[in-house]
């Protein structure tokens, strides 16, 4: 989806009065020519004469190819007039000047998004939401959709359907966050005309499900199992929305997903998951090392095989578990948290001291109080 952008092109460059001071002399110097050529571009970009100022500030950055201002309008306006691949080759050299402007970035984006260059995309507006485009709607709007639908395609879901949690209600993102809540990896345009309906329900759900409008989020769950109950993700979207507040409505929702799906790894974590907090460790480990054999890589399987292994009483074997969840992916501060306690039973203090250590670092930087042990949603994902 392309979004028509309106007032981009403002960072803080020379204040006008020095430019139009500047152009008032003769053009006696190469300095002063390429200050009348960056003033006459600019009074055509704002008279809405984009053809003209685009021309201007060519001639202007064959004078001073490392001007910032030339730069970055002619980036903004080849952008509006979608000449995606020259914008993209400005805003490159335009952020090697100044790549604290996360506007830059995200433009870059917005670009390679365009030309299908969905790796780099993903990557530069990242890094314009990390560094903050502060209340710029006008470039929020379009960077967090192609963002959602970025981290969709490269099956990042969850950390894709977090993102609706700071938007609000968009019938343009519907589609996004269907594909999100399906774990669908495509984009927009690739949905199945005969998939829409469904696509489009599963959105509305999750939509209303981050926004936390529950009465919305209930409706959209009711129709969408009452015109899908086969469909493949369905089953599991639903379980995970009411493991939230009923868990025990979860379980039937996830093996009901496991009997459409006899492949679908994360309704074994999830069960594991469930089954731990009911401290029925023989059905958790079943399931998280049937998760294990489908995908040995999936850090959350073995951190929950540990988990129920340690409850069954075998130690030993559950550390090991723990330890290749925390090797798989070392950010999930209940994996810290589960090694810490393990260690400290086993009388290991030193490694029992290491793992506080770096759940605390984790905390910190989540800038979270939550109890770790708490924290199953975003860990069972990965």
């Amino acid at each position: 989806m392309k979004y028509r952008l309106l007032h981009i092109a403002s960072l803080a460059f020379l204040p006008a009065p020095a430019l139009i001071a500047a152009a008032q002399h003769p053009a006696a110097t190469p300095r002063q020519d390429f200050t009348q050529l960056l003033q006459s571009a600019e009074n055509s970009r704002e008279s809405g004469r984009d053809d003209d100022a685009i021309q201007l500030f060519r001639r202007a950055l064959s004078q001073q190819p490392d001007s910032e201002e030339a730069l970055w309008y002619l980036g903004t306006l080849l952008y509006e007039k979608e000449q995606y691949a020259d914008a993209r080759d400005v805003l490159r050299q335009f952020m090697t000047l100044r790549g604290d402007a996360a506007p830059g970035w995200a433009l870059l984006g917005l670009c390679e998004f365009q030309l299908r260059e969905y790796p780099h995309a993903l990557d530069h507006l990242q890094r314009a939401m990390k560094q903050g485009i502060g209340d710029r709607r006008d470039l929020a709007r379009p960077v967090l959709y192609d963002l959602v639908v970025l981290l969709t395609r490269f099956e990042r879901y969850d950390e894709s359907q977090a993102l609706f949690a700071f938007t609000e209600p968009d019938p343009s993102l519907i589609e996004p966050a269907g594909l999100a809540g399906l774990r669908l990896p495509l984009l927009p345009a690739e949905i199945p005309p005969d998939r829409r309906e469904l696509v489009d329900l599963a959105g509305t759900a999750v939509m209303a499900l981050q926004g936390e409008r529950d009465d919305e989020a209930k409706s959209a769950f009711k129709r969408l199992l009452a015109a899908y109950p086969n469909e493949p993700g369905v089953h599991f979207l639903y379980g995970a929305y009411v493991a939230r507040q009923h868990p025990d409505e979860a379980v039937p929702e996830f093996e009901r997903e496991m009997q459409i799906s006899p492949f679908h790894v994360l309704a074994r974590v999830r069960l594991a998951e469930q089954f731990i907090a009911r401290r029925e460790f023989d059905p958790a480990l079943e399931f998280a090392r049937e998760a294990i054999q489908l995908d040995p890589k999936r850090p959350s399987a073995h951190a929950f095989a540990g988990e129920a292994l340690i409850g069954k009483g075998n130690a030993a074997e559950g550390i090991k578990e723990l330890e290749t969840a925390e090797e798989r992916d070392p950010t999930v501060s209940r994996v810290h948290w589960d090694l810490m306690r393990a260690y400290a039973a086993a009388g290991r203090k030193e490694e029992a001291k290491r793992e506080q250590q770096e759940m605390k670092k984790l905390l910190d930087a989540e800038g979270s109080n939550a109890s770790p042990a708490s924290s199953t949603q975003d860990s069972s994902a990965k």
